[in-house]
């Protein structure tokens, strides 16, 4: 895959482990614990294909209306994944991050473990992954405007670009492509701000099931979508292909590409792709 035309920042709505722990008779607790090897392979997939920005949706701020049986599973759970593979990560050059964390209701010693990864990864220049836990968009949203108005920033000098600093990790780059299994097609308060023009692709496949090929299908669909941001995209001249942003933002280059069939995933207006 050309690092060109690969998606600077995917972020990935995990959904379908209560629906694949359903299939097998199995109690919810088993799809999250299945999920496991599917975040492993997506952010070695990831990594592999040249994504420099790479987020993970593991815990809303609407999760905690969950059974409280279940809520503490997962904090021990996600405990367990970051001790188990915080010196595989540090070892890839992967730099790590938590967004959200601020309800008092996160166990201490996992947030503490949130915080000792982001110590140990803060050097590395690999790609980021970003995980999103207890987290918001519309929190996030509020939070930025409390901020700009504690600084004192006049209303008419408010912009996108200072609006946007006010946020959490400002460094990160908007989403180019969203990626949500198991068929749903709903942004669940995600990232709000970053993905506002993202591409989104829908796979069947429940997460536990979600592997490399799986991801790499979905960039491969990401790739062949015009991306034109509100405008239009240049006329084409004599023997020229179509021209297509390959992710690099607004303006920053649509390099030409051939427009192959896509690939079976549901669009966002619900239309069936095949």
């Amino acid at each position: 895959m050309s690092v060109r035309r690969t998606p600077r920042h995917v972020a990935c709505v995990m959904d379908g482990n209560g629906r694949w722990a359903a299939q097998r008779s199995l109690p919810r607790t088993s799809g999250h614990r299945a999920a496991e090897a599917a975040v492993i392979d997506v952010i070695e997939a990831a990594r592999s294909a040249g994504v420099g920005w790479l987020s993970l949706y593991a815990f809303s701020t609407e999760n905690w209306s969950r059974p409280s049986t279940e809520v503490g599973f997962l904090m021990q759970l996600v405990r367990r994944v970051v001790r188990k593979h915080a010196a595989l990560l540090h070892a890839r050059g992967i730099r790590c991050r938590f967004l959200g964390v601020s309800d008092p209701r996160v166990p201490e010693p996992l947030a503490r473990d949130f915080a000792d990864l982001m110590t140990l990864t803060r050097d590395n220049r690999g790609m980021t992954l970003t995980v999103a836990f207890d987290h918001g968009g519309r929190r996030d949203i509020v939070a930025a405007a409390r901020s700009l108005i504690r600084s004192g920033v006049p209303a008419d000098a408010v912009t996108e670009e200072s609006f946007a600093a006010h946020l959490p990790f400002p460094d990160t780059p908007d989403v180019d492509l969203v990626i949500r299994t198991s068929g749903e097609q709903r942004i669940s308060n995600f990232m709000l701000w970053q993905v506002a023009y993202a591409e989104w692709v829908f796979p069947q496949v429940l997460w536990p099931d979600f592997r490399a090929g799986h991801f790499l299908d979905c960039l491969h669909a990401y790739q062949r979508r015009e991306r034109r941001f509100g405008g239009v995209l240049p006329a084409q001249g004599p023997g020229e292909g179509s021209r297509r942003d390959r992710g690099q933002g607004p303006g920053r280059g649509q390099p030409p590409g051939p427009a192959p069939d896509q690939p079976p995933y549901q669009h966002q207006n619900g239309a069936d792709r095949t």
